[in-house]
């Protein structure tokens, strides 16, 4: 902005935010409660604020404005004016420059100081007194921009739920030391959408990318001051806006680039998105954007005392679901990331906040009916983290019709089981066919459940078979932080040893617990790092480390290569068989009127389980038959399913078990695709007679099909 503003128009209510249409700027942002709403302008470099325009026009809460010479490039913020009564819920401030909720570029980050706070820091009154010094300086600004871009021919992948493969991944993490992707464009949107990148994710055989947050987000205040980076991101600050420290070239374009690149590799585009709080904390918090616009609007005050906020989240406060001009800012963010960014699907973190009318927890509440009647956000991948802090807050099984969930039942069962804890054969059993007991009275299929065994948040496939305890030690805090309850084990010694028999060990645990993911029913997530051997060296919460603890490493070990090896196997095995990837539930019984049953429990015998069998506490193996004349589903072109007959042998005891295979007539045999004693998971011996026995080795899984001799 070279000179001042001099024709100022009346401008639209909508659409929110600063939409340039090719002539001109509109600017349109909502406040309930304000008395006066102004529009800055600042220089090219953001550190002069060059003018002031106040936004007179005012139509259903809605201050706006139309700047006919104004063009894309333009930094902006606001200052709103109003009452500052805390104890009413009013926060208003016009000494803090805000950022606009609909920002579609926020440049820079906060330089923290107090000077970011709508109170005086020290202040015997705290957060009930005033503060006038101005922020503007230190301030992130938002800026105008062009959303045009050529999409060519770009088409989303399409990807079935029930052929999914996710791969969850942090932007800067999973690039930031790949050899293969030149240094000025690592740890970008730029850098995900290189081949070397790509070609890694083709290899391995995943359908589907989920990126930790990239809705702008800021550092904690204590985390810089104590020279560390809220590196997981789930503190958004900005949700249209993708955060420009992942950006190579800092223009929206690339990361529509990445998208078009991935769409092309055939790989879908999830976003983790943090829609239950924001970055400004609670009472004690500065004020950057929401609270300082209309904090009595954004945000859930307790009724009886609204200077302090309702906090389900753990974070501070919570966005205000019932009001709604903030949940039309939430349905406006997700279709903006669809429509304009061309993303396939949202994971939404601590989605049970979301759906909080009162207190309680609503599935049918406004928004989901909200979701459930758009015609964008309908058909698209949506899935839940089904839970948050507040009491009630656990609704796993609980999400309605269309949404999936990350099932952490499955997380700790199938730890558990491969830990050697005994009486767990009958919630195995569930977990391995989709956990029925949680989707199928409310009508959803298998793929409502995300099956996982490690996330961002939590141990390391490596580190879970490393440590028996947390060891945050790196996060300053004393390790009180992070989940205490991990059902691992370290196979003996805690930590990194040079003892052979116990890394074997390890090693074939993390092979276990990964094909047991991938040939559960369900959709299976990988997080990114696992299938290499990744370790945050014993972190459980690596939140704050941005660093090479968190970091994916290429720099492989033979194990690290070997387990690459096996994981694209086993995702491969999984796509091959449909058996794995059925679209209803097993039922355990007779089909289709006749004597077939689509799946058998076996004991290492070859019997069939009894209901005695299953309540033994000391049994830990079991083998499934999984039936492939049962498979009478077709895919999304009306083509018939088929498979071969399955045998899954699971042996979680220390000694080896001789199983039973089951018995044909003799033109058939048993043709052993996969043993996890091995390192890659090739079997010792491929082919046996139907009847025979098969030594499965202590802790270890063996996949075999069923053949026919010609």
């Amino acid at each position: 902005m070279t000179k001042p503003i001099t024709e100022v128009w009346p401008g639209r209510p909508y659409p929110r935010g600063a939409f340039w249409d090719g002539e001109g700027v509109n600017f349109a942002i909502f406040s309930e409660h304000a008395e006066k709403v102004e529009l800055c302008l600042f220089d090219p470099k953001g550190k002069i604020e060059v003018q002031r325009i106040e936004l007179k026009e005012r139509s259903d809460m809605v201050w706006h404005c139309y700047l006919p010479e104004v063009r894309p490039g333009l930094l902006y913020g606001f200052r709103v004016h109003g009452p500052y009564r805390p104890e009413e819920g009013h926060r208003f401030n016009p000494n803090k420059l805000l950022i606009e909720p609909y920002a579609k570029d926020i440049v820079g980050t906060p330089r923290w100081s107090d000077v970011h706070f709508g109170y005086s820091i020290g202040s015997k009154q705290a957060d009930l007194s005033f503060s006038r010094r101005d922020n503007a300086g230190v301030m992130p600004k938002c800026r105008v921009i062009d959303q045009t871009f050529i999409w060519g021919n770009d088409q989303p992948p399409d990807i079935q739920w029930h052929d999914m493969v996710i791969y969850e991944l942090h932007v800067k993490g999973f690039t930031m030391q790949h050899p293969g992707i030149p240094e000025q464009f690592r740890g970008t949107y730029a850098g995900l959408a290189m081949e070397p990148a790509i070609a890694h994710l083709k290899r391995l055989g995943v359908t589907t990318v989920e990126l930790m947050p990239v809705h702008t987000f800021l550092d904690d205040r204590h985390l810089v001051e104590r020279g560390m980076r809220n590196y997981w991101g789930y503190n958004s600050i900005g949700f249209l806006a993708p955060d420009s420290r992942y950006s190579a070239s800092g223009q929206i374009s690339e990361f529509k680039t990445m998208v078009k690149a991935l769409h092309k590799a055939g790989i879908e585009i999830i976003l983790d998105v943090v829609y239950n709080h924001t970055a400004e904390g609670n009472q004690l918090g500065p004020t950057l954007s929401f609270r300082g616009i209309d904090n009595a609007s954004y945000y859930r005050l307790e009724a009886d005392n609204p200077r302090y906020y309702r906090d389900y989240t753990g974070c501070g406060n919570t966005l205000n679901m019932q009001h709604s001009c903030v949940l039309q800012l939430i349905m406006d963010s997700l279709r903006y990331w669809v429509l304009d960014m061309h993303v396939d699907g949202f994971r939404f973190d601590l989605a049970s906040a979301l759906a909080r009318e009162l207190h309680e927890v609503n599935q049918l509440g406004t928004f989901f009916d909200t979701i459930r009647q758009d015609p964008v956000l309908s058909t698209i991948k949506l899935i839940a983290e089904p839970w948050d802090l507040g009491e009630g807050g656990y609704q796993v099984g609980n999400f309605p019709m269309g949404w999936a969930e990350w099932n952490d039942k499955y997380r700790d069962s199938i730890r558990a089981y491969w830990k050697g804890d005994g009486g767990l054969l009958g919630e195995l059993a569930q977990r391995l066919t989709g956990s029925s007991d949680l989707y199928e009275l409310s009508g959803r299929k298998p793929h409502a459940s995300i099956n996982f065994i490690n996330a961002h948040d939590g141990f390391t496939l490596h580190d879970l078979v490393t440590y028996d305890t947390k060891h945050n030690e790196a996060n300053q805090e004393d390790s009180r932080d992070g989940n205490g309850n991990n059902h691992s084990w370290n196979c003996g010694v805690e930590g990194e040893t040079d003892d052979q028999a116990i890394n074997a060990l390890r090693a074939r645990q993390k092979r276990n617990l990964l094909a047991t993911l991938l040939f559960s029913q369900g959709v299976p997530m990988l997080v990114a790092g696992d299938e290499m051997g990744r370790t945050q060296q014993g972190n459980n919460n690596a939140y704050c480390q941005d660093n090479a603890i968190s970091w994916l490493s290429w720099e492989l070990k033979q194990q690290d290569k070997d387990l690459l090896e096996f994981t694209q196997r086993i995702i491969s095995l999984r796509k091959e068989h449909p058996l794995f990837r059925r679209h209803y539930f097993f039922q355990g019984r007779p089909i289709r009127g006749g004597e077939v049953k689509d799946l058998v429990w076996l004991n290492p015998d070859g019997s069939e389980m009894s209901d005695e069998d299953w309540n033994q506490p000391f049994s830990r193996c079991l083998g499934v038959h999984f039936i492939g004349d049962s498979l009478i589903e077709t895919d999304g072109r009306g083509r018939r399913l088929i498979d071969n007959n399955l045998l899954l042998l699971i042996n979680a005891h220390h000694e080896d078990i001789a199983f039973t295979l089951p018995e044909f007539d003799e033109h058939y045999y048993w043709d052993v695709l996969l043993d996890t004693f091995n390192s890659t998971g090739t079997p010792e011996s491929s082919r046996y007679k139907v009847g025979q026995s098969y030594p499965v080795h202590g802790r270890a899984l063996v996949l075999l099909k069923q053949g026919k001799t010609q």
